[in-house]
């Protein structure tokens, strides 16, 4: 375990275990001159995903970037991450900062987490 490191364990206590999972162009800010590529206003950019099907609990979300076109002149920032994650869906953030220019980015994402049987009953 390292300094600053966030650890999370999902125990399972059901033999159900889905895997969701999904791709999606979050922006393509270079044809329109969006702020992204502009490097002006705001630089972070938030975008909701409902899963297909329900879990029984908040998931485990994995985000990564499946493709960034960036120019090649500016520095290269770039965090991506997986907030307020429920069992419905979650929001994927996505910021930059100081002078770097983005033009497009889109995101892979995977959830692993438990689902009802339809055998479990609510008591």
């Amino acid at each position: 375990m390292g300094t600053g490191s966030i650890d999370t364990m999902l125990r399972l206590n059901n033999h159900q275990l889905a895997i969701a999972q999904g791709s999606l162009l979050l922006f393509s800010d270079f044809q329109d001159g969006g702020e992204m590529w502009t490097g002006k206003g705001r630089r972070e950019l938030r975008r909701g995903v409902s899963f297909e099907a329900g879990f029984a609990r908040p998931p485990v979300v994995q985000v990564s970037l499946s493709m960034l076109d960036i120019d090649q002149s500016t520095n290269h920032r770039v965090d991506i991450s997986a907030d307020k994650v429920t069992d419905s869906g979650f929001v994927i953030v996505f910021r930059t900062w100081g002078d770097t220019k983005i033009a497009r980015a889109r995101v892979d994402w995977t959830a692993f987490g438990p689902v009802r049987h339809e055998e479990d009953w609510d008591v």
